[in-house]
């Protein structure tokens, strides 16, 4: 396959953009990046944010292990503001794999312990903690739980995608039972007290998160699904008005975020029969997708329910789009595909500029909202210069930084002493992360996942165990 990063200079990049039409500016002073911002009752230091990403790295109970502590000391030295903590699931059988956390009773001294383990090496490093806000990422993986999947809705694309279970390898068909609207109820209270549970050890925020795919960003799009849970928009967004409501009344002193996609996309293996089913006037393929076009964005909907949200107590919004398994290019704009993923369908740079330009939208939208825009990594040591000029455009309130993070976790330090990056230890999108994300054939049913070309301590062997098991 073509490769298409090759850019040694910023006017390279810029000259690409052009030709390209990819709406992405550069700015090459990064002051912006460092103006503080209050967000609530914090100050928070600076405008660059370390993503919720999954280690797949914790106990076969849900908490935290070594590699989960590091990965977080690691994080809270490197000097970002905004430490938007990983997808931490609310009940047992809404983890996405054997090894995500899981917020409870008995997890909660070790999650606690993560916390603060995170702000002490933060505090050591950069002198004071008072700036930096931390939060914890709440979910239910609904289709993608493991073993078994909870979905919501019947999904045309999707349901032939997702195995039921491992064991007999059936496939969801029409026949398969969704989650009733008395689960749901009863999934709603255990979302308040994970958000209680987590404000009571010390997380200034949690986010309710509502995208990728998950419960409850398929809950926005569930469009066939009848009873209180679907149909209408304000019955689609029924579950995480109660949970905001039920947070407010149970820990008033909690800052409520969510990582929220605004557009689904389709699958990219499914996009002929997607435009199928558009064509026969079936309704909208997901959340946030155009009727007509399901390759579209149509963020009225999604604007509508941050409107809503912000009114309900809501102050901190992450934009995403797409589907980390059925369709990477468009979430995670890449050079290198996973072993399950495709080619680039399209140039990097345009999938980067989707991300800046629905981010772009929310915040012309919301100007007074704390918003964070993603879509970062793939622009490589160039992209302090494009968060900058976002950032002093109003284009987002804070960078977003996911897998670039786990190369060079103190990113945030590096450019406020050198002003740049340390190339030796920039992501080049090369999927190892993403890999071994998807690799189950492990003792504890999942491998940790890392940065085995930058950080080859610890996951260099780890890739390399990986590969002989192949």
């Amino acid at each position: 396959m073509a490769r298409f990063f090759h850019f040694k200079s910023l006017e390279e990049i810029r000259t690409a953009c052009r030709t390209l039409r990819a709406e992405i500016g550069f700015r090459e002073d990064i002051e912006p990046l460092f103006r503080p911002i209050q967000i609530g009752p914090i100050r928070v230091g600076n405008r660059l944010c370390i993503q919720p990403m999954e280690g797949c790295d914790g106990t076969s109970d849900g908490k935290p292990d070594n590699l989960t502590f590091r990965r977080f000391e690691r994080f809270g030295a490197g000097g970002a503001k905004l430490i938007w903590g990983e997808a931490t699931a609310v009940v047992p059988e809404g983890r996405a794999n054997p090894r995500q956390l899981l917020l409870n009773d008995a997890n909660a001294s070790a999650i606690e312990r993560l916390l603060r383990l995170c702000r002490q090496a933060h505090r050591q490093a950069m002198g004071s903690d008072d700036d930096l806000l931390v939060g914890l990422q709440l979910t239910h993986s609904g289709r993608y739980s493991q073993p078994k999947p909870w979905p919501v809705r019947h999904d045309p694309l999707l349901d032939p995608l997702t195995v039921v279970d491992r064991s007999t390898g059936r496939t969801m068909d029409a026949e398969y039972p969704l989650l009733g609207d008395d689960d749901l109820k009863r999934l709603e209270e255990r979302y308040i007290a994970a958000a209680v549970l987590a404000w009571r050890i010390g997380f200034q925020f949690v986010d309710l998160k509502q995208c990728h795919s998950y419960l409850l960003n398929e809950l926005l799009g569930a469009r066939s699904r009848t009873g209180l849970y679907g149909g209408s928009f304000e019955n689609r967004t029924r579950f995480v008005r109660n949970v905001l409501a039920g947070i407010r009344q149970a820990a008033p002193g909690l800052l409520v975020a969510t990582r929220l996609n605004v557009f689904d996309g389709v699958p990219f293996r499914q996009i002929e029969r997607a435009k199928q089913l558009a064509a026969a006037g079936h309704a909208p393929l997901g959340w946030g997708v155009a009727a007509d076009d399901p390759m579209k964005p149509d963020l009225d909907e999604p604007l509508r329910w941050i409107g809503e949200m912000r009114r309900l107590g809501v102050v901190l919004v992450n934009v995403t789009v797409g589907n980390p398994y059925a369709s990477p290019h468009l979430l995670r704009p890449f050079e290198y595909p996973p072993p399950d993923g495709y080619d680039p369908p399209e140039h990097p740079l345009l999938g980067v500029a989707r991300h800046f330009a629905v981010t772009a939208e929310v915040q012309r939208a919301f100007p007074d909202l704390a918003l964070v825009g993603s879509g970062y990594s793939y622009l490589q040591e160039f992209w302090p210069y494009a968060g900058a000029d976002n950032v002093a455009e109003g284009r987002t309130t804070f960078v977003g930084i996911g897998r670039a993070a786990l190369a060079q976790p103190d990113f945030a330090r590096r450019l406020l002493h050198e002003g740049r990056l340390d190339r030796r230890r920039v992501c080049r999108t090369f999927s190892y992360c993403t890999a071994l994300m998807r690799a189950k054939d492990h003792p504890l049913g999942q491998y940790p996942t890392g940065c085995p070309p930058f950080d080859k301590e610890i996951y260099g062997g780890i890739w390399d165990e990986l590969r002989k098991r192949r």
